[in-house]
């Protein structure tokens, strides 16, 4: 059976529920949004590991139409984060138009129908309009570990946490020091017998300002919602104020700098640990990070930091690239996502029947950061040059759904069925990226991250400039950069 919708979105996390909101607030009811989990929350939904929570403020990362005046702390933990989300698809009435477990296998654009068709493990569907809100932190990434499957105890991903074995007194290992391993390692420290830290660079850390809402606040965010705007308003124009650091400006550097190495002397006497813990390259070229309970987990007797990666395993034993072997029982894999290489890539195929992976061999690109030449008809709400080291993504979502509104808007009204970015202007607006890029922390840093793409070198997973600048270029529909088909013609 073959269900037609006018647009399909794919994923419920922030960027599907966001645009099904606003398609649902503008008097569009004619979408659907397939789901590949049986709830709704993307990220927030897949990673309920020990400790999860945001590292933005919540009353930023969260819909600025949807306040909430009851977040319980500054940065609310990441089951909170979901069930505001599930709030936020209850009230909105957009459970009915959500059709769960069901997961896209293939997109192939018809083009003599004017409409994608997608097919996925319930059926397929067409829609002449397709929507992807999958998210940089989708699909969890295992690196190539030599031996790893002859490992005799339990593994698994810090996405995909095993909540049914018990952790309470083993050797633990945690592969990874990134956003996600912060927050897994001082809690598997108070489990563990002994707890092994893989650490193939260290990060820049500062204090988490973290702190529980009273009651009062609460009923005051309650009783007058501008006090809730106005804490939006700080929080987002404080994260502002620290892009000046990813641009490289050498005073901002230094004040960040000095912050979090403050932070490392102040909760690190050991001055062989310091050692290990001092990152070798700029700060920001990495996602800087908040704690205040790694460090003091790393300095716990029952802690071991090996400062390099897991290498090899064999049977029971764990290898640093040192050369340095740990007995362990379970090895948790804090090792991050396919961000670079959104595996739903593989899975569009355009209008030469290439898929958007193959297409994007040197890295990805959209114009606008959302539509891609040869992908009629397609935005990507989440995808290239829209992630943000400094501020929350919440906020590209909604200016990116509102480009999308925009689109759909210009074509009702002008009879166009197909929509698709002219190259040249794809071309062009790389270009600007590319040369807006030139000289942040992210490229003359002196690291290897993930925001940058190794076959190019290019700068394709986080914006490079202040995130209100992405609003002022990527807000508003550009209808001068697109070729478009009428309907007449799409019809023939």
């Amino acid at each position: 059976m073959t269900t037609h919708t006018s647009i399909l979105i794919i994923g419920a996390g922030f960027a599907g529920l966001g645009m099904g909101i606003q398609l649902r607030r503008a008097g569009r009811e004619d979408f659907l949004i397939i789901e590949r989990a049986s709830d709704v929350g993307g990220t927030w939904r897949d990673n309920h590991y020990p400790g999860v929570a945001c590292d933005v403020p919540s009353h930023l990362y969260s819909f600025s139409y949807l306040t909430n005046p009851n977040w319980s702390r500054v940065f609310s933990p990441g089951g909170e984060i979901l069930d505001y989300m599930r709030g936020c698809a209850k009230d909105e009435g957009l459970l009915p138009k959500i059709h769960f477990e069901t997961d896209m296998l293939e997109c192939r654009w018809d083009a003599g129908a004017g409409q994608w068709v997608v097919n996925t493990s319930k059926g397929v569907y067409t829609a002449p309009i397709l929507i992807t809100g999958t998210g940089h932190l989708a699909d969890s990434r295992l690196p190539d570990v030599q031996g790893l499957d002859s490992f005799t105890g339990a593994s698994f991903h810090s996405a995909g946490w095993d909540h049914s074995i018990d952790l309470k007194g083993k050797r633990i290992g945690v592969v990874g020091s990134g956003a996600s391993a912060i927050q897994v390692v001082p809690e598997m420290q108070k489990l563990a017998s002994e707890l092994v830290v893989f650490q193939r660079s260290a990060p820049y850390m500062i204090p988490r300002a973290d702190r529980a809402y009273t009651e009062g606040e609460k009923r005051l965010f309650q009783r007058d919602p501008e006090t809730v705007d106005a804490l939006r308003s700080e929080i987002f124009w404080g994260g502002e104020f620290n892009f000046a650091q990813r641009r490289n400006i050498p005073r901002y550097l230094n004040e960040a700098k000095k912050m979090a190495l403050g932070h490392l002397d102040t909760q690190v006497a050991d001055p062989t640990l310091k050692a290990k813990l001092t990152p070798d390259y700029e700060i920001g070229c990495k996602r800087l990070l908040i704690s205040n309970t790694y460090y003091p987990a790393l300095c716990a007797e029952n802690t071991v930091l090996e400062a390099s990666a897991l290498a090899r395993v064999e049977g029971s034993k764990a290898y640093g690239a040192s050369g340095e072997a740990y007995d362990l029982d379970v090895l948790i894999f804090a090792t991050g996502f396919e961000a670079v290489r959104p595996p739903f890539a593989k899975r569009i195929f355009g209008t030469e029947g290439i898929s958007l992976d193959d297409h994007w061999d040197k890295g990805m690109q959209a114009h606008d950061s959302i539509a891609v030449h040869g992908y009629p008809n397609l935005f990507i709400i989440n995808g290239p040059n829209t992630g943000l080291g400094h501020n929350s993504i919440v906020y590209i979502i909604e200016a990116q759904v509102d480009y999308i509104l925009g689109a759909l808007d210009h074509a009702e009204t002008r009879g166009i069925a197909v929509m698709e970015a002219r190259k040249d202007a794809e071309d062009a607006y790389m270009d600007r990226l590319h040369e807006r890029s030139q000289g942040t922390v992210w490229l003359a840093g002196g690291c290897k991250s993930w925001y940058v793409d190794d076959r190019s070198g290019r700068l394709t997973l986080v914006w490079p400039d202040f995130a209100h600048s992405f609003r002022d270029e990527n807000g508003t529909f550009h209808p001068g950069d697109y070729v478009t088909q009428p309907e007449r013609i799409a019809a023939e």
